[in-house]
Order: C-alpha cells, then sequence, then structure tokens
C-alpha cells in the first residue's frame, strides 16, 4: 500500500512542513483553513503549489512566514534550516523574514505605496535588515533593478510606481523580496493579473534569479499549465489538504501518471490548441465544500463523477503509494487517464 504521510523524508531540505494545521474562529465555528500539511523544499529546487481560491495554499505559506492575523490557531512544524518557526514571536520571526525567506504577494499595486517612488520603498527594505548607509542602499537599489532586469534602472529608480507596467510593477516588487538575497522565496500568484506574454516572462525572470542566487522557490498558482512548465515537485490542494503530490515529469511528462481524480478533473480544464473548434471545455462542476462544514469523507466527492460509497463515507489518507508520488483518493485514475 505504501508509506504514511507521517514517513515523509525530509533529510537535508531547506524547508521542512510537518502536519501544518491552521484554523480561524467564524461565527462560533471552526475554519480548518490548513488541515495536516506536510512537505519539503530542497535547496534550490521549485515546488509548486496548485489549488482552487480556498485551498489553503496562501494560508499556509503566510502561517509559515508569520503573516496571519492573531485569531489564527496554527500548530504542527516548519523548520527553516533547522530552525523553528511555528511558535516563534514577530520579533524573531522578523529576523528571517527577508534575509531568509520572503514572499512576492499577487497584486503589486497594493505591495507598493504609490505616495513613494519605488527607489525609495526598495532602499526601505534594505535598510530594514542590513546596517547600511542611505548612500550604499542607494547603490544597491539600483542593483537589484538591474538584477530582476528593468531597462535604465538609474531612472527608474526615481519614478512613482503608476508611472510603471504591471510587469514592471512586479519586478519591482521581487527587487524587494532579494534585497536580503532570501534562501527561500514565496510568488504567491505573482503572474496572475499579468497578460500571458509578461506572466512568461516574470515566471523565466523567477527562476533565472533562482539559479543566481541559488534559491528555493515556492510558486502558489492555480495554473495547472504553470506547474507542468516551470516546477520540479507539484503539491496539489483541496479543502485544506494535500490530495497529491509527485515530481512535474511525473504528473505532466509523456505518459503522465495523475492519479486524483480532482487533479485530473483540473488537468482536463486546461484549454488545448488540438481540441476541435467550438467544443465546450470541460469544467470541474459544483464548487468547493463549506470549511465549517466537511463532508465526512473524501472532500472532492460531492463533486466528483466517480465517487463511489467509500468516498462518501471514509476520507482517504495521503499515502505515497509509488516512490514520490502520493495522492489521496480510494478509486485513482487508471494510468493517469481520464476522470
Amino acid at each position: 500500500m505504501g508509506s504514511p504521510v507521517s514517513s515523509l523524508r525530509t533529510n537535508g531540505s531547506l524547508l521542512e512542513v510537518e502536519d501544518l494545521r491552521v484554523a480561524f474562529a467564524a461565527g462560533g465555528r471552526e475554519v480548518r483553513a490548513v488541515d495536516g500539511v506536510s512537505y519539503k523544499v530542497d535547496a534550490g529546487s521549485t515546488l509548486a503549489i496548485i489549488g482552487e481560491s480556498g485551498s489553503g495554499k496562501t494560508v499556509g505559506c503566510r502561517a509559515i512566514m508569520g503573516l496571519l492575523p492573531a485569531g489564527a490557531a496554527i500548530s504542527g512544524s516548519a523548520r527553516l534550516r533547522g530552525t523553528e518557526l511555528i511558535g516563534l514571536s514577530d520579533a524573531a520571526l522578523r529576523k528571517h523574514r527577508g534575509s531568509d525567506m520572503a514572499m512576492v504577494f499577487q497584486d503589486p499595486a497594493r505591495s507598493l505605496n504609490p505616495t513613494m517612488r519605488v527607489g525609495a520603498q526598495i532602499t526601505e527594505a534594505i535598510r530594514t535588515h542590513r546596517k547600511v548607509s542611505r548612500s550604499e542602499a542607494h547603490v544597491q537599489a539600483v542593483e537589484l533593478l538591474r538584477l530582476v532586469r528593468i531597462p535604465a534602472a538609474d531612472r527608474r529608480f526615481y519614478e512613482y510606481p503608476h508611472q510603471l507596467s504591471g510587469g514592471m510593477r512586479q519586478r519591482v516588487v521581487i527587487a524587494m523580496a532579494l534585497a536580503c538575497r532570501p534562501k527561500l522565496l514565496i510568488a504567491d500568484e505573482a503572474t496572475t493579473a499579468l497578460d500571458v506574454t509578461t506572466q512568461a516572462q516574470i515566471m523565466e525572470l523567477l527562476l533565472e534569479l533562482q539559479q543566481e542566487l541559488d534559491m528555493a522557490l515556492i510558486f502558489i498558482s492555480h495554473d495547472l499549465g504553470l506547474a507542468a512548465s516551470y516546477a520540479d515537485e507539484v503539491i496539489v490542494m483541496y479543502a485544506g489538504k494535500i490530495v497529491e503530490q509527485a515530481p512535474a515529469k511525473r504528473l505532466f511528462g509523456a505518459g503522465g501518471t495523475v492519479k486524483m481524480r480532482y487533479t485530473r478533473a483540473l488537468l482536463d480544464a486546461i484549454p488545448h490548441l488540438e481540441r476541435p473548434a467550438h467544443t465546450e471545455l470541460p469544467v470541474v462542476s459544483g464548487r468547493p465544500p463549506d470549511p465549517t462544514m466537511l463532508p465526512p469523507g473524501c472532500s472532492f466527492a460531492p463533486r466528483c463523477p466517480s465517487a463511489a460509497d467509500d468516498c462518501r463515507t471514509t476520507a482517504p489518507g495521503l499515502i505515497e503509494h509509488a516512490q514520490s508520488h502520493r495522492w489521496a483518493c480510494w478509486h485513482p485514475c487508471e494510468n493517469g487517464g481520464a476522470a
């Protein structure tokens, strides 16, 4: 049958997450936003965390960064280079944010102060974590703008966010995140608001910077196409849990072996040029479950066309059925085939 999730090997990893749980109180009920998530990220590797809105992707990463509101109940473990992050004080976490780990958010317009020149915002990020003079921070900020491939960096330093395109603003946010050369960068839907061409440019930039800085990258997305193109490892989340995890090549390469029915449904919904013209695209029917009233069995069962009685009564465990491939499904797709 394979090894249970608790036996996940994490030796030598940059980031080791074990049984991470995050809950919120809402109207007298408990919302289990992240429910027993475990994974590892090696130095220099790229992990994609995929799922619909509300699946727990962002909440889990914000918990690691210490960016959740005070009312969140967080348990489990997240070790960065051996240092336990869960339970650290905010002051202790600030020492790791920026220098060891950083996060790029979805909307650069909300991440940047519209009343400050972009260069001033980057120098502020640098001086928050490093004891350098204003003049030295200025030099480093211009170097960062060049690092993220912004042309005429000396001139752009003095411009305001509204004077830049969406792609340029996202590059500025990335430059701020890289101010202290973190070993782990989390990109939370960093390309969602961009057009397809700019999206590809930003992803290529992130991978180039990853190579230059020997940095691990976690990118959060709802786009399986991005995961197939850029990730080394893929985690698929649904209703706060990991439902499938495998190397990207195993899932999306020739003869791919997608097993979990939800992953298959997401994959089938990707538009393909070879589809006959004017054919209706497959969709994942229904809606994600109410996180305060999760069904007793598999959370995806109410939306799954292949659900059987056991799916509705007992939740499947996340099991390593094949080497480096875990999935939670009582009736997996055969040979990675269609659901």
